[in-house]
């Protein structure tokens, strides 16, 4: 499937397992961060919508205006952290360069790279949208 052209009926249709959709406040800014930092690739990029693609994984990015009828809408902050709590993992992003991609571009680095207990070398990067996104790799 082509991200960068498919249509929305079709693109729904065609999503299976489990589905991460994060609620933005700036979509742009988002795709920038994740460029940035991770070197994600953004398809079908607007200032409401992205189909966001990591190796062989999807999520997506909507602004705040698409879902002016959806219920979730009203128990999004206000004020940040809009995504306190959520750790987003990237397993197969090198910490150490994504943190230092993220110093450069003036993002909050909550934990520099650190060889944790459970196995795995982590970092935790916060974007402007509050959500937590944790670069990790194998010791």
């Amino acid at each position: 499937m082509n991200y960068d052209t498919v249509e929305a009926a079709e693109f729904g249709r065609s999503l299976t397992g489990i589905g991460l959709n994060l609620l933005v406040r700036d979509v742009t800014v988002q795709i920038s961060f994740l460029e940035t930092v991770f070197e994600l690739k953004a398809h079908q990029p607007s200032k409401d919508f992205a189909i966001i693609s990591y190796g062989s994984q999807l999520f997506q990015l909507h602004s705040d205006g698409t879902y002016h009828s959806n219920p979730l809408l009203g128990l999004v902050p206000e004020m940040p952290p809009r995504g306190g709590g959520l750790e987003i993992r990237l397993y197969e992003s090198d910490p150490d360069l994504a943190e230092a991609r993220a110093t450069a571009a003036g993002y909050t680095i909550l934990q520099a790279p650190t060889d944790k207990p459970h196995g795995l070398r982590e970092a935790y990067i916060l974007c402007d949208n509050g959500y937590a996104w944790v670069p990790s790799r194998p010791i």
